[in-house]
């Protein structure tokens, strides 16, 4: 019967991530033209998505730790509801002020979604089990995004303002189903996490990082998220200045590579970590990114546009997963502090890289694709010197267990 309950929650805990990312994903087509409203652009999209970045920034550690102390089921719920809420907000919004305070609240709901889930899967799995359960998880969450632009870009053909009631009214159907059918199990810590002082403060958490032996992946994610974070804040409106495609057009572009993305990483990635090593995967597609990302400058037509976008957005699919492999096979013991500065970087990469991509594109529409190619080839020089010199080991093929 546990078994049972077990999947059920399992399932439940998918769909709302899945309903969290679908409805990030599936408002990007649909922003060129809704901020058009507003007349506003760029800087302003740019600094939208750096908010809702922000917002992770500050609250996932809170999140997960008051999930701890408190249980998983009350916080799931509540950040279903709030970023629920916030999304309709969006939508209704009449002025660009309602959208900054949405798109923060959104991504406070969103910090209260996703790290409680996390422990939730934690708390019904074995350590044999957790592997297959977070890799359900990761499914959930890639499809979600992959599936939100098109729905999107679909809706949008209602009205500019639909796609965010229903990404909202979805979120909040979610957190009522959670409530109605998640057990609130109690977790095996909630004792000792009661008891535990409050962990140390973020800024003395990241000057910790600088001194671990896999500081210079943690300088990866930031610079890697950093130099993607232009491209993918800006693309929908640079397809949308320099060659008029609609929220379908874009949406298109979009799905297409979120899908390929996702059918190589479930049948694919893994033959190439056991083939070649992650860090030989990373190094070969930071490369690919940053020549994708370039290119995106001087091609024309919608299929030369769809085939380079979605070379791209492959290469960033095996670059992440790899990175984060490698971060956990170098942190031994400290795999719970590794992973949260993971988050905590790649965090700050996706909030400093749209905001200034958003700025730049206002001056020259070009110019965060020419900063992205610069910061993704660095990231490779970067990688690429340092494992030379102290990692050589790791341009081996990956050992399976």
């Amino acid at each position: 019967m546990a078994k049972a309950n077990n999947n059920v929650a399992l399932y439940v805990l998918m769909f709302n991530l899945f309903i969290t990312m679908g409805g990030i994903g599936i408002i990007v087509p649909v922003m060129p033209a809704y901020l058009q409203v507003f007349g506003v652009g760029g800087q302003v999209l740019g600094f939208l998505i750096a908010g809702f970045a922000l917002a992770q920034f500050l609250l996932s550690p809170i999140a997960g730790e008051l999930s701890d102390r408190h249980g998983r089921k009350i916080f799931i719920i509540g950040g279903l509801v709030v970023y629920g809420l916030a999304q309709i907000l969006f939508g209704l919004a009449d002025a660009v002020w309602v959208l900054f305070i949405s798109r923060f609240l959104s991504g406070a709901g969103a910090a209260f979604v996703m790290p409680p889930i996390m422990a939730y899967v934690a708390d019904i799995t074995t350590v044999e089990q957790r592997g297959k359960g977070m890799g359900m998880l990761g499914a959930a969450m890639s499809l979600g995004f992959t599936i939100g632009p098109g729905l999107g870009g679909a809706l949008s053909g209602i009205n500019l303002h639909f796609p965010f009631y229903v990404a909202g009214s979805a979120a909040l159907i979610a957190a009522i189903l959670s409530w109605l059918i998640l057990p609130n199990i109690k977790n095996a810590v909630d004792t000792a996490a009661a008891a535990r002082p409050p962990r140390e403060n973020l800024v003395k958490q990241m000057v910790k990082s600088t001194k671990t032996s896999y500081f210079v992946f943690l300088i990866v994610v930031f610079t890697f998220s950093f130099g993607i974070s232009n491209f993918q804040a800006t693309l929908s409106l640079y397809l949308d200045h320099k060659f008029d495609y609609t929220p379908l057009d874009i949406s298109i572009i979009l799905t297409v590579g979120g899908f390929a993305g996702v059918i190589l990483q479930m049948f694919v990635i893994d033959k190439l970590f056991k083939k070649y090593g992650e860090m030989k995967v990373i190094l070969v597609n930071l490369l690919l990114a940053a020549a994708t990302m370039l290119l995106v400058i001087f091609v024309s037509g919608f299929f030369i546009v769809l085939v380079v976008a979605t070379l791209f957005s492959i290469a960033t699919t095996f670059i992440r997963p790899a990175v984060n492999t490698l971060i956990s096979k170098v942190a031994g013991n400290e795999q719970g502090f590794a992973a949260g500065m993971n988050n905590a970087y790649m965090s700050l990469g996706n909030m400093f890289g749209p905001a200034l991509a958003g700025i730049l594109f206002d001056w020259n529409m070009e110019s965060p694709y020419i900063l992205g190619t610069v910061v993704l080839a660095g990231c490779f020089v970067l990688a690429y010197t340092w494992t030379n010199r102290k990692a050589s080991y790791l341009l081996q093929p990956s050992k399976s267990a």
